[in-house]
């Protein structure tokens, strides 16, 4: 794995979330959230609800050294992860995913202003943001167009012994300034 010359892990603090980075410590609070197989019902993966499937995910996260923790700023629960990864400095490319919210969390704008925050911080460091989605994920793919990202195709994956159907989004900086976040001074 290639680290980027700029962090890919910082705090930042937005108005409905703070994003930190993951630490080892955070395995039991982000498990309690993860363990809701609703969070996982449209994934490929969908058994990430279960520990022992979970900590592999967890593991991954953590060798990514790109993993945040979601944190909700009013009560200061975690609730969900997000992360970089897969830089490649010669496509000026950075993969955004991995991401998951606890269902009390959805359509509050929690995962857009995490969005906001993980895009306002790396288009200063890339030219674009790659999504590799689930297929039938229909609601990380809406999300996603929402932001502004462009459909670049389908494609078939293999992720330990699974074959998944995958689409890959791209998002650029003027994507992200004109879609649902508008985000200015980018």
């Amino acid at each position: 794995m290639t680290l980027p010359p700029f962090d890919i892990q910082p705090t930042l603090i937005g108005e409905k979330v703070s994003l930190r980075p993951l630490a080892e410590t955070d395995f039991e609070e982000l498990y309690a959230v993860a363990a809701d197989p609703e969070i996982w019902a449209m994934h490929p993966y969908r058994d990430r609800y279960k520990r022992e499937v979970f900590e592999g995910f967890f593991a991954e996260a953590m060798a990514s050294q790109g993993a945040f923790a979601i944190v909700d700023k009013a009560t200061g629960n975690m609730i969900g992860s997000s992360r970089f990864a897969n830089y490649d400095g010669a496509a000026g490319e950075i993969e955004i995913g991995w991401t998951f919210f606890a269902c009390s969390h959805w359509r509050g704008g929690f995962n857009r202003d995490a969005k906001a925050l993980m895009l306002r911080h790396i288009f200063r460091h890339v030219r674009t943001v790659v999504f590799q989605i689930g297929a039938h994920n229909l609601r990380s793919r809406t999300a996603v167009e929402r932001l502004g990202g462009r459909f670049i195709r389908e494609y078939k994956r293999e992720y330990r012994g699974q074959i998944q159907d995958y689409v890959m989004y791209h998002l650029t900086v003027e994507d992200a300034r004109n879609g649902a976040l508008a985000l200015e001074g980018i």
